[in-house]
């Protein structure tokens, strides 16, 4: 009983809402948190930056990414526990 790396990776495959959350967190607030981070080390020339659009966008961006990563880890999960007990289902025969 072995599986092709297809059905393997079809299994593990995680909800797209989690990638595009994900990808939503890193360019919506990524530049903020860079800019803070080069004032902080020292590497800009003006020591209190104010990026007001790079706050802007973190604004906009951030609680709508957290919701999607949420959603996108629960269908996640759900789809995985309903594979899970739908393998098990064909191993016992139908019986449960």
């Amino acid at each position: 009983m072995t599986q092709t790396a297809a059905t393997s990776r079809r299994k593990r495959r995680t909800s797209r809402l989690l990638w595009i959350g994900l990808a939503l967190f890193v360019l919506g607030s990524g530049p903020l948190l860079v800019t803070i981070l080069l004032a902080t080390l020292g590497l800009t020339r003006d020591p209190d930056p104010n990026p007001v659009g790079f706050g802007i966008l973190a604004f906009f961006t951030f609680w709508p990414s957290v919701i999607l990563i949420v959603i996108g880890i629960a269908r996640t999960v759900s789809k995985r526990r309903a594979a899970k007990e739908a393998a098990l289902e064909c191993r016992s025969g139908g019986r449960i």
